[in-house]
């Protein structure tokens, strides 16, 4: 065992450019490290009155400011090996996200050190800050380790149409899915406040829910790259197409992921961080891991995951969730399996060669149609809760009623007319059903 580990340690070498810039980047941050701590326990932070430009007087000062300039030069490090891994790593599933990740943690940490300074320092944030200064030790040491080990020189890729690239990043992101957790994410928002928020909360609250949404979507074609390929609905996707390489599509759903909390705990608050923390880690782990091959009841415990993005803007405006917002869950909870099993009738023998275990593949159409009526039917009843503990007043009641029968209607023809036809009209439907009680619960809230 020790010669195989002394074998190891004689593998790794320099030979490789981007190893060597990595070592680079390891020795600035350790200084800058260093220094940040010495600027904390000296109090040096308070010796200057003016920021980056102020005019170092003393030795205090003089410390600040070889901070301040490490920062700059560790920042340039990190970024031209960002650049690097995505020029020459492209397709290596180790080295491409591990380099992403740190440069979003370097990032993360100066953004949340900036946010702490101006926030007075709130425990949250300084925990988070120190975390992230552990984190991004552990990644800068596994990276500097793996590409030595796989040192090789930079690879030469063939020219990418960048235009076609981006599309595909942003494909990988599902914009559609995006879109519509945004609707219900403003209406959690809105109703939480009673009121309009305020243009700063509404933008951080959503860029960062539309990231962490498109996060996980990207990190969801990820693990399911190679079914996609087996579905006709799916296999044009970039991954599954092989228009991009696997480790392209980890390292953005990881940096869009890891951003998106960044944001929302250093411009909303915690809980609704941890919140939309707990929504990538249902839908990455719980469902696209576990949950999606495992047990025909994928889609309804699955649902769990698309139904906190109005927690979330519940929580940024309370800071706090109330009955209400857990019946904002429900009702997209219940939603989900009366939506996507209408997709389900449609793309059945799609599922059934990428061997997922959706309902109509395991029970049969029929039994789908009767589930789908029946979950319509609790749906409707369950959006009536909110006026019942007057969390939303007559707009809405009529608005649910009326939007309700027609969602039952459409369920209806779903159990007595078999086929695809009325299946996809329930699926279409059911989105439109969704956009539209929730605009109704915003209109409610402010008028």
């Amino acid at each position: 065992m020790a010669e195989g580990v002394e074998k190891e340690i004689m593998k790794f070498n320099l030979s490789s450019s981007f190893t060597r810039l990595v070592l680079v980047a390891v020795f600035f941050v350790l200084l800058l490290t260093a220094a940040g701590r010495m600027v904390f326990v000296t109090g040096a932070a308070l010796s200057c009155s003016g920021w980056t430009l102020c005019i170092p007087i003393g030795p205090l000062s003089w410390l600040k400011f070889v901070h301040i300039a490490l920062a700059g030069i560790s920042a340039l490090v990190i970024v031209w090996l960002f650049l690097k891994a995505w020029r020459e790593q492209r397709d290596d599933s180790l080295v491409l996200p591990l380099t992403t990740v740190t440069a979003v943690l370097f990032f993360g940490q100066a953004f949340i050190g900036a946010v702490q300074v101006a926030g007075n320092f709130p425990l949250h944030l300084v925990i988070l800050h120190t975390l992230t200064a552990v984190s991004l030790w552990i990644s800068l040491v596994a990276l500097a380790v793996i590409s030595g080990l796989s040192a090789r020189d930079g690879k030469q890729f063939p020219e990418v149409d960048l235009r076609r690239h981006l599309q595909d990043f942003f494909v990988l992101s599902k914009p559609l899915i995006v879109a519509l957790l945004l609707v219900t994410t403003f209406g959690g928002l809105v109703a939480g406040g009673r009121a309009w928020p305020s243009p700063l909360l509404a933008f951080w609250t959503l860029l960062g829910g539309a990231m962490a949404a498109g996060g996980a979507s990207a990190l969801n074609q990820y693990i399911d790259r190679e079914l996609d390929k087996n579905m006709q609905r799916t296999s044009g996707r970039p991954l599954a197409a092989g228009r991009m390489h696997a480790a392209e599509g980890l390292s953005f759903g990881l940096a869009l992921c890891l951003a998106s909390y960044y944001i929302l705990a250093g411009f909303v608050n915690l809980t609704a961080a941890l919140l939309s923390l707990a929504g990538i880690f249902y839908y990455v782990v719980f469902y696209s891991l576990w949950l999606k091959k495992a047990t025909v009841q994928n889609i309804v415990i699955g649902g769990g995951a698309g139904a906190i993005p109005p927690m979330v803007g519940w929580a940024a405006a309370t800071g706090r969730l109330d009955l209400a917002a857990w019946i904002l869950f429900l009702i997209i909870f219940m939603w989900t399996p009366p939506h996507f099993w209408s997709l389900a009738i449609v793309r059945k023998n799609d599922y059934k060669r990428a061997g997922v275990p959706m309902l109509p593949v395991v029970k049969g159409e029929r039994e789908t149609r009767l589930q789908i009526l029946i979950y319509s039917v609790v749906l409707v009843g369950t959006t009536l809760l909110l006026p019942l503990i007057h969390a939303a007043g007559n707009v809405y009641f009529v608005s649910a009623i009326v939007l309700g029968v027609l969602l039952l209607s459409a369920a209806w023809r779903v159990w007595r007319i078999p086929g695809n036809r009325v299946a996809f009209t329930m699926f279409w439907w059911s989105s439109v059903y969704l956009m539209l009680l929730f605009f109704a619960l915003v209109v409610d809230a402010v008028v």
